[in-house]
């Protein structure tokens, strides 16, 4: 049991100031570095105790002292100077690998956190984080475009891009843009509410209009991805089941070095015009199996809205299914 022996010391001088700023409000700070390491951090006062594997426990020690040191010069501590920390160490490459239900996926954004809640949605945050290509596949409700939004945001803030596209094809439920008033980008504008208010509950509103602004944020539909190239982005396609084979063929070669790219739809939702075949159901037969491209699909399980969501799409499904089987029926029955 020497691997777990406890690690215990004391932050000098005793600053009382200092110690709120390292521990953090109601202690986040420290759960912080408790979820991403594995250990317990224990203090009373400016005493500290470290559970878990010691080795990690040793390394931990002289981080919380750095950081005491700063926050004893006047500096307030964040999540994010936390998490600096913890990277520079490189503690968390050297924690041996566990299974998805075992390790922590919780995206870090600066106005709040997201924990991914079921097995698939942490299959999928750990797929994007690993993969420059993905794809969400499933049902309304699930976590797709909402989980997609917020490593892009938690990606902008460590400055591992430098802007996020938000994509969408222009068409939904049979509706004609034409009628809508307004140029293109204004028509599209209420088919990526879902975008929006994502981003505005993860960075506000002000924060997002100022990004829109200086570009950093784009938001357009998907005939103006034409022609570009997309480098250092994050680059989410939604409502993907809605594209052509030539559109989503013409999205995937945009991506350029230093971006990410994750594509979601719901194959059972298509609104294309009779006899035009979905890009994403065409895109899930010819990637399948293309390595560095990941594919999450969700079920009617991840479904994280109103409990009735989740009866409203299996009874959905069901019913589908029980049609298609008539129908089936039906046909051998004439032939």
């Amino acid at each position: 049991m020497s691997n777990q022996q406890p690690v215990n010391f004391a932050l000098e001088p005793d600053n009382p100031a200092a110690l709120a700023s390292l521990c953090g409000q109601m202690n986040e700070h420290l759960k912080l570095i408790e979820e991403r390491l594995g250990i317990e951090v224990l203090n009373r006062g400016n005493k500290f105790q470290l559970i878990g594997n010691s080795l990690v426990s040793r390394q931990v020690k002289p981080l919380i002292q750095d950081l005491y040191q700063q926050a004893c010069k006047g500096k307030e501590l964040s999540p994010d100077d936390i998490h600096l920390g913890l990277q520079q160490t490189g503690l968390e490459q050297q924690l041996p690998s566990s299974g998805v239900g075992d390790r922590d996926y919780t995206i870090r954004t600066r106005k709040m956190q997201i924990r991914p809640r079921s097995e698939n949605q942490q299959r999928y945050v750990r797929s994007i984080q690993t993969l420059d290509i993905n794809f969400g596949i499933g049902p309304a409700g699930t976590g797709k475009t909402y989980l997609a939004v917020a490593c892009a945001v938690e990606a902008l803030e460590r400055e591992e891009v430098s802007r996020i596209l938000l994509v969408r094809p222009a068409v939904e439920a049979g509706e004609k843009l034409g009628f809508l008033p307004g140029d293109l980008s204004q028509k599209v504008d209420p088919y990526l509410r879902p975008l929006y208010d994502a981003l505005y509950e993860m960075l506000g509103i002000e924060k997002v209009a100022k990004l829109i602004e200086k570009n950093v944020i784009e938001i357009a539909p998907l005939a103006y991805m034409r022609g570009r190239t997309l480098n250092g982005s994050f680059v989410i396609l939604d409502e993907s089941q809605n594209t052509t084979r030539e559109q989503m063929k013409m999205f995937l070669t945009r991506i350029g070095f230093g971006s990410t790219a994750v594509i979601t739809g719901d194959v059972t939702q298509i609104d294309l015009p009779k006899g035009t075949r979905s890009g994403l159901v065409h895109a899930i037969e010819v990637l399948k199996g293309v390595e560095g491209i990941g594919f999450s699909h969700f079920t009617a399980r991840d479904v994280v809205r109103h409990p009735l969501v989740q009866h409203i799409v299996v009874a959905y499904d069901r019913f589908e299914k029980l049609e298609a089987e008539r129908s089936s029926r039906k046909h051998e029955n004439h032939s």
